[in-house]
């Protein structure tokens, strides 16, 4: 049907559709309606989805300059720089594949502009599949799935809080021929539970997306964030691990430098498969994106450079851990239990039922919290349903996210007051 445009709403938005906020983004907005910006030393960001940028104890210098070279003026490949692809294929190769006989090369690594331009590939490559999702997860999927409805069938899988909201292993087989899944995307480490699927429940998973032939795509951006017993983690987490064949088993992993290497702002983020699903990824990319920046992607050659890469990613293991701890503490001591199961990212899901009223639910939670220049993002957000437009009977209304990606001194402020802010309505309830 027609659009007809009648009212002076629908004028002043000519033809465009009221576009929703992604989660993240419409906590921001929220904020600056009551005079928060980016950086505002008087506002704890606890809902940000990046990590500190600045120096932290035990890593690197941060990169603050690099040179262009004249062969970069020019339009790059689709793909992104030849050498920046091989790499991250030395990269993976040295981290997860030392004594596998095949080896990841240039040739199957994809570089675009950042994550979501990478999905963004990804889905518009995608045949018409039946496409498997659970929930909670990545906000950015709903989206993209909404986005291609006409071409994939999303088919959401439900998960319980005792197996940290993700298929067992042993389940998975089961769960793929029952729904006659083409393909199944998930972020791991989960954003938002922290969630990690690991060891042999990861090795199950590649092996029956091999075996099955169902096409894996898993979203590996907090792959370096990984603690144990609250300790930091001795070694970062990929299904690269457990592939076969590179060119051959049906799985596709994502990451890039925003989040394990604390460069947001570059915008660089990549996929690694097999050759001949990159080669679709890059020819999706002549229409969409034209590739990325060749400046840019030459810069990031330093930051995967062994000695810098191996002395950041196990800097900020040791640093997050220690902001973890302090947080899962201070949520706790609240009333706030957070997710059992999470050992990754640097996010908390916490559960706030137990709460007083109105604050035990998240989205009253997150408009009090920001009475105390407080931001946190409600659960809601990561419960994916496609094409819906509100989610007032959502599985996650009583959970939020919380975030130690801030400096720790801003992060504690910001757990000092939503203690206050919880103690105030706990005091009330018992007047």
């Amino acid at each position: 049907m027609i659009k007809k445009i009648n009212s002076k709403k629908e004028l002043t938005n000519g033809a465009f559709r009221d576009v929703p906020y992604m989660g993240v983004i419409w906590v921001v907005a929220e904020a600056m309606k009551l005079g928060y910006y980016n950086g505002h030393p008087a506002w704890a960001n606890l809902g940000q989805g990046q990590p500190e940028i600045g120096e932290i104890e035990g890593a690197p210098e941060r990169i603050k300059s690099f040179d262009i070279e004249s062969q970069d003026q020019a339009y790059g490949g689709l793909g992104g720089l030849h050498e920046l692809r091989e790499e991250i294929a030395a990269h993976y190769n040295r981290l997860y594949r030392k004594n596998k006989a095949s080896k990841y090369t240039g040739d199957n690594v994809s570089v675009a502009m950042g994550g979501r331009l990478i999905l963004t590939r990804i889905f518009a490559a995608l045949d018409k599949v039946r496409l498997g999702y659970k929930t909670p997860d990545y906000t950015a999927y709903e989206d993209m799935m909404k986005y291609h409805q006409g071409r994939i069938h999303p088919v959401h899988i439900a998960t319980v809080e005792k197996n940290g909201f993700e298929i067992p292993s042993a389940a998975f087989p089961g769960v793929i021929k029952k729904h006659q899944l083409n393909a199944y995307l998930l972020s791991n480490p989960c954003n938002p539970t922290g969630n990690v699927i690991e060891g042999d429940a990861l090795k199950t998973y590649v092996e029956t997306a091999s075996k099955l032939n169902c096409t894996l795509i898993l979203d590996e951006f907090y792959s370096h964030f990984i603690f144990e017993n609250r300790k930091p983690g001795k070694e970062p987490v990929s299904a690269a691990r457990y592939i076969d064949d590179v060119n051959t088993s049906p799985v596709l992993l994502i990451d890039g430098l925003t989040k394990s290497f604390r460069y947001p702002g570059w915008r660089i983020g990549w996929a690694i498969g097999p050759k001949k699903m990159i080669e679709n990824l890059n020819r999706a990319a002549s229409a969409i994106d034209g590739g990325p920046s060749q400046p840019i992607t030459r810069a990031a050659l330093q930051v995967l450079d062994k000695p810098y890469a191996d002395k950041e990613t196990i800097a900020l293991r040791k640093v997050f851990s220690k902001k973890r701890n302090l947080m899962i503490e201070a949520l706790t001591k609240a009333g706030i239990q957070c997710l059992a199961q999470g050992k990754g990212t640097f996010y908390l899901w916490g559960n706030i039922s137990k709460l007083p009223k109105p604050i035990n639910t998240a989205e009253p939670f997150f408009f009090e919290a920001l009475k105390y220049n407080v931001m946190t993002v409600p659960g809601y957000f990561f419960d994916i349903q496609p094409g819906k437009k509100k989610k007032t009977k959502s599985d996650f209304n009583q959970w939020v996210r919380f975030s130690f990606g801030p400096p720790q001194e801003n992060m504690v402020a910001g757990l000092e007051r939503l203690t206050q802010m919880i103690s105030s309505f706990s005091k009330k309830k018992k007047l």
